[in-house]
């Protein structure tokens, strides 16, 4: 029989069945370019990326040449090995490639201050060229600022540092001139001498976002925050410790809210603000908080997309006589109003102290599995933008 013949009764399947086998057997992944497979490995934990020395001899160090840092404790199961983990891919790293992106978190009760210290002064040793710092830990912040001012080429910098139960003191200065993005965490703002207000973020003159959760200002009641060039402003869960909020932020154009409202807003560029975003919680003086809400709304007379949770609108719902009050300029070019459905049982003490009426109308809301939206507070929201579209969704849906 022919060779010819003899393929032609080879049956289809199995030929295809040979082809693919090949397929399956080819590294194409270690075919790509070095700097393609640095690329994608800059995206794994550390610990992660280290362990793709096993798969092949190209893989054995390319580890080595990554050009992020991603250290985080949940990947180890005592602060002992992490810290012996850190000491080990800090001295093996090849020091040759540039390091854009060092992100180190360990909020553990024990934090060995060397573990921290040994981060700090590697994020120096590549100060020229580090882009992206992360630093979250229970430690001492005091190794943290005097050496991160020496990293001018930073353009986003995220601290989150908890220590002794207190918040941390953000210093009054920090050059930092290529900073675009600025998240803070557990951080105190100190009011200037002979000042009312606290106002930490005007030296950084390229900042496009900021993210403060959790903080306070010291010796003042007012958080001022100036900048020409921020666009994005997220806030959460910051403390009742200051009343007030000054913006004076002319680019400013997305505010995120979540926690609760203690703070009025006021500055002279609020009308750049075109999409607000709030999720509301407030667990005693609802009255008061409530008109603050109200105010917010009356203030961001320009937004033309507003979310908000069904919470946020039960906390509106509670502002005395509500639907007589009449707000020409009230979000007069809404286009969107987006709502998203909280689900329960968030609420339960909020009304203790409040009138029986109140609290019979939040615990009737509380028979259904999420919160309701309360009747007639759309039509409220909508009074001067009767054609903006609606949509309503459960709260765990992407908007």
């Amino acid at each position: 029989m022919s060779s010819l013949a003899h393929e032609k009764m080879i049956p289809p399947d199995n030929k295809r069945a040979r082809h693919d086998n090949n397929e399956e057997n080819e590294d194409r992944l270690s075919d790509l370019p070095e700097c393609v497979l640095l690329h994608i490995l800059s995206f794994l934990n550390s610990k992660h990326a280290v362990q793709t020395c096993v798969l092949s001899p190209k893989w054995k160090h390319l580890w080595k040449r990554i050009p992020s840092l991603i250290l985080h404790s949940s990947e180890f199961s005592t602060a002992k090995k992490l810290a012996f983990f850190v000491t080990k891919i800090l001295n093996l790293r090849d020091t040759t490639p540039s390091l854009h992106t060092l992100d180190f978190e360990r909020m553990c009760s024990f934090e060995p201050q060397w573990t921290l210290n040994e981060i700090v002064n590697y994020a120096c040793s590549h100060a020229t060229r580090l882009k992206q710092l992360a630093i979250c830990v229970k430690g001492d912040s005091s190794l943290i600022f005097p050496r991160i001012s020496s990293c001018r080429a930073l353009t986003s910098l995220k601290l989150c540092v908890y220590y002794n139960g207190e918040t941390t003191l953000f210093p009054k200065s920090l050059n930092l001139p290529a900073l675009t993005r600025l998240d803070l965490t557990n951080f105190a703002f100190c009011a200037s001498d002979n000042a009312d207000h606290a106002e930490p973020f005007s030296s950084f003159n390229s900042l496009n976002n900021l993210i403060i959760s959790n903080c306070t200002v010291k010796d003042g009641p007012i958080l001022r925050i100036s900048s020409a060039t921020l666009v994005n402003l997220t806030m959460s869960d910051n403390s009742s410790d200051f009343t007030k909020i000054e913006l004076f932020a002319p680019s400013l154009d997305t505010i995120t809210f979540d926690g609760i409202p203690y703070q009025t807003l006021c500055g002279s560029c609020l009308s750049s603000v075109k999409q607000v975003s709030i999720d509301a919680d407030i667990y005693s003086r609802v009255g008061e908080l409530s008109l603050i809400l109200l105010s917010w709304l009356h203030d961001l007379d320009n937004i033309k997309s507003l979310t908000v949770t069904s919470s946020t609108l039960q906390i509106l719902s509670l502002v005395p006589d509500l639907f007589k009050v009449k707000l020409p300029s009230m979000l007069c070019n809404l286009k969107t109003l987006k709502v998203k459905l909280k689900p329960l049982p968030f609420l339960l003490h909020l009304f203790k102290n409040e009138s029986h009426k109140e609290a019979h109308k939040m615990h009737k809301a509380r028979t259904e599995p999420f919160l309701t939206i309360p009747e007639g507070i759309v039509n409220f929201l909508l009074q001067n933008s009767p054609s903006a579209e609606v949509h309503i969704r459960d709260y765990t849906e992407s908007t």
